[in-house]
C-alpha cells in the first residue's frame, strides 16, 4: 500500500486528520464522507427507479413526505408537517374514491410567508418526490379572459405539456400559483373600471381550483372553431398558491389591537400581527375575495429564516451553493473554500438585504465574480486553491 492510500481517501484524497473515520483496505481507502455520499446516491436511485416503475406513488404517509422534505428544506419544521398532511389527504381521496353518497372536497393550500423562505421549493420538493407533474405560474401574468394577457386555462395547458401530453398523469399533478397576493382587490370600493388583473383573476381561477373542466387547444396553441379541444379534469389537480402578502401583518395587527380609548376600555396587546394570526378575513380585508379564500382551506405559514438556518441553506442542505460552485470551480482543477467567519458574513448580507434564502446565490455570485472572469489567468499561474476569507467578503477582489 502507498503512503497516499494509508493517509488519504483514495476517492476525494481528504487526509484522515480532515474526515471523522478513514477506512483503509488493502490497495485503497475511504473516508466517512464518501461513504455517506454513496448512501445517498444508492437511496437517490431507489427512489427513481419506484418512481419509474409507477407513474405515482399511490400511497403516501406524512412521516415520509416529511423526511424528504427534511433533506431539501431547512427549518419550517411546522410549515412541513402542515403541508404534508394536506398532501396525504389529497391523495388518499385521488386514489380511494369514497362510497356512493360520500363526496370528499379538495383542500387546496395557501403559503404565506416573506420572500426566500422556501415557498416554492416546499411545493416543488413534494412534487418531485411523489413524481406529479408540476409548474409554476405567476399570477402576476394572469389577467381575466378576453383581455390582453394570459388567462387562467394556460396553466392547464403548461401542465399537460409537463405530463408529456398524458391528461390522467396531468389530471394528478400539483399547480403552484406564485405571488397570489399581487391579484388581490386594489381597493375596498367598487370601481367603475374592471380589475382585470386583480379581483377579475380571483373570479376566474375559482371553478378551475375547485373542480370543473376545462376544454383547451391541444400543444398549448389558441383555441379555434375547427381545433378539436382537449378536455381536462381539474378535480384531482392540487392548487397550492403563495404569496409573500406584505402589509398583512398590518391588517393582522389592526385586528387584534384594536381601539382601546375611554374609560373602563381593555388595554390591548401592542405586539405585531404575525402570519400565524391570519384568519379568512383578514385575507378578505387585504383584497382576496371570500370565494377564492374558501377554496384555500390549508393556510401554512412559512417562516422567515434565521441565522442558522441561512447558514445551513449556504452549506450544508443537498445541493447547496457552495457545492454548487466548489464543483463548478473543481472542473478548472481549483478547489475553492471558505473560512467560517466569510459564510457568516454573507448570511449577514443577506439578512440585512431582507432577501432570504433566494438572496444568497446573489450574494456567493458578487464573492466569487472576480475569480470566475480571471479563472483563466489564475490556471496560468499555477494557482490550484482559492479560499475566501471575510476580507474577500467585504471587498471581493482577485487574488493575483
Amino acid at each position: 500500500m502507498t503512503d497516499k492510500a494509508e493517509f488519504h481517501c483514495s476517492f476525494c484524497g481528504t487526509h484522515k486528520d480532515n474526515v471523522q473515520k478513514l477506512i483503509v483496505g488493502e490497495s485503497v481507502a475511504i473516508c466517512s464522507d464518501c461513504v455517506g455520499l454513496c448512501q445517498t446516491l444508492i437511496e437517490e436511485e431507489q427512489v427513481d427507479n419506484k418512481n419509474a416503475q409507477s407513474d405515482v406513488i399511490e400511497k403516501v404517509e406524512p412521516y415520509a413526505i416529511m423526511r424528504h422534505l427534511d433533506k431539501w428544506v431547512v427549518g419550517q419544521k411546522s410549515a412541513k408537517e402542515v403541508l404534508a398532511v394536506a398532501i396525504t389527504n389529497h391523495y388518499k381521496r385521488v386514489f380511494n374514491p369514497p362510497p356512493k353518497g360520500l363526496t370528499i372536497h379538495k383542500g387546496n393550500v395557501l403559503l404565506l410567508g416573506p420572500t426566500g423562505c422556501g415557498k416554492t421549493l416546499l411545493a416543488q420538493t413534494v412534487a418531485k418526490y411523489l413524481n406529479v407533474p408540476f409548474i409554476v405560474a405567476d399570477a402576476t401574468n394572469l389577467t381575466e379572459a378576453g383581455y390582453v394577457g394570459e388567462d387562467v386555462e394556460s396553466m392547464l395547458s403548461v401542465l399537460l405539456a409537463r405530463a408529456n401530453g398524458d391528461v390522467e398523469k396531468a389530471q394528478r399533478g400539483i399547480i403552484f400559483i406564485d405571488e397570489i397576493d399581487k391579484v388581490a382587490r386594489k381597493s375596498e370600493n367598487v370601481s367603475i373600471t374592471r380589475d382585470v388583473s386583480g379581483e377579475g383573476v380571483q373570479q376566474a381561477l375559482l371553478k378551475i381550483v375547485e373542480g370543473t373542466t376545462v376544454r383547451i387547444a391541444p400543444n398549448g396553441k389558441r383555441k379555434h372553431p375547427n381545433e378539436p379541444m382537449i378536455e381536462i379534469d381539474t378535480t384531482n389537480i392540487l392548487f397550492i398558491a403563495g404569496g409573500a402578502f406584505g402589509g398583512l401583518e398590518e391588517v393582522i395587527k389592526n385586528r387584534t389591537t384594536g381601539s382601546s380609548l375611554g374609560f373602563g376600555s381593555e388595554l390591548k396587546d401592542k405586539s405585531e400581527g404575525h402570519f400565524k394570526d391570519v384568519r379568512p378575513d383578514d385575507l378578505v380585508k387585504y383584497g382576496m375575495i371570500p370565494e377564492f379564500i374558501g377554496r384555500f382551506t390549508t393556510t401554512i405559514n412559512v417562516e422567515k429564516l434565521n441565522k442558522q438556518e441561512l447558514i445551513k441553506v449556504l452549506t450544508t442542505v443537498r445541493s447547496n451553493f457552495v457545492d454548487q460552485y466548489t464543483y463548478l470551480f473543481s472542473i478548472d482543477d481549483i478547489d475553492l473554500s471558505f473560512t467560517d467567519d466569510a459564510i457568516e458574513e454573507m448570511v449577514i448580507n443577506c439578512i440585512q438585504l431582507k432577501t432570504g434564502a433566494r438572496g444568497l446565490q446573489t450574494e456567493i455570485e458578487r464573492v466569487l465574480m472576480p475569480h470566475m472572469y480571471n479563472i483563466g489567468k489564475y490556471k496560468k499561474k499555477g494557482i490550484t486553491e482559492i479560499n475566501i476569507d471575510k476580507e474577500l467578503i467585504i471587498n471581493p477582489k482577485t487574488i493575483i
